[in-house]
């Protein structure tokens, strides 16, 4: 069984290619070089040869302050594109599984927001996303749309990543803490993303709609830079003081939702999945990071001893 996948030099992509899969089911995870949704034109015919069981789009504009002034760039990867790849699934008779975002909401909910909340965007990421999503919606009935949130891994450009570089240059950080959101797992995630798609494959019954794919708990922007300097500092790392600041503070092109925690409870009924808690998952990734770092200057470390003993030996 082949499973194309969208995006396979992002986050999502990379989580989704180091999977270990079933026996038999391969993924094809091609960049953006060899599938780039930008030009939507060029890769409906990928999928029109037969010859994959379901499509993962985890391709996605997610440049969020950039989108608005590149709208154009920003619907035609996430709205026109999602249209193109749901249309090219529904002509080969096979399920798209639609990666969407917390950012279809406008933050104002007191509580979680499930799948039958109303949609609002607030800036034009999230806009574009929800284009992609009425898109999959009409144009191919066996779909699944995983709305996901605040995605961070070991790869790629992510907030835990720029608080770590930002930690080992600054003393002090101020952080906001009036956002707060469902900080998530690439790798989880990914293993959701591919659950799905193989249940829809394997299952004609399967459920299809919209999903919300987080995980658990909530957390706020200086909470989850917290989490990352408290799991580095027992790693051996220092850390910055990290200070609350407001979103007033932090003035960004694009609108933030203020409150966008999703809740999983139609994924748990639906397909039986249940994420782990959002801090279990932001220590893995740390510690990854944490010992990739550490590697990277052993093997500098052995190079320049290398070289000195090389010159001495001249």
């Amino acid at each position: 069984m082949d499973i194309l996948v969208t995006g396979g030099s992002g986050q999502v992509g990379l989580a989704l290619r180091r999977l270990a899969v079933p026996d038999g089911v391969r993924l094809h995870a091609p960049g953006r070089a060899e599938l780039d949704l930008a030009d939507p034109a060029s890769f409906g015919s990928a999928i029109a040869d037969g010859r994959f069981a379901a499509v993962i789009n985890a391709a996605a504009y997610t440049a969020v302050d950039k989108a608005e002034s590149d709208v154009a760039a920003a619907f035609t990867v996430n709205a026109t594109a999602a249209a193109v790849l749901a249309d090219a699934t529904r002509r080969a008779g096979i399920p798209l599984v639609q990666v969407s975002t917390d950012y279809v909401f406008d933050g104002t909910r007191a509580g979680a927001y499930d799948e039958a909340d109303p949609v609002c965007p607030v800036n034009v990421y999230g806009a574009s996303k929800e284009a992609g999503e009425q898109a999959v919606r009409v144009i191919n009935p066996r779909h699944a749309i995983v709305r996901t949130a605040w995605v961070v891994s070991p790869d790629g450009a992510n907030f835990v990543k720029t608080m770590l570089r930002l930690g080992a240059e600054r003393p002090e950080l101020g952080i906001v803490a009036d956002q707060r959101g469902s900080p998530t797992s690439a790798a989880d995630l990914a293993a959701v993303l591919l659950g799905i798609a193989l249940r829809l494959v394997n299952d004609p019954a399967a459920p299809t709609g919209t999903f919300h794919a987080v995980n658990a708990g909530e957390a706020t922007w200086h909470d989850l830079a917290r989490r990352v300097f408290e799991t580095a500092a027992r790693l051996g790392r220092p850390g910055p003081v990290v200070r609350a600041i407001g979103t007033s503070d932090y003035p960004t092109p694009a609108r933030r939702p203020a409150h966008s925690v999703l809740s999983t409870a139609r994924l748990s009924r639906d397909y039986g999945i249940r994420m782990r808690p959002w801090g279990e998952a932001i220590d893995d990734i740390v510690r990854e990071l944490v010992e990739r770092e550490c590697e990277l200057m052993q093997r500098k470390g052995n190079k320049t001893s290398a070289n000195l003993s090389k010159r001495r030996m001249e």
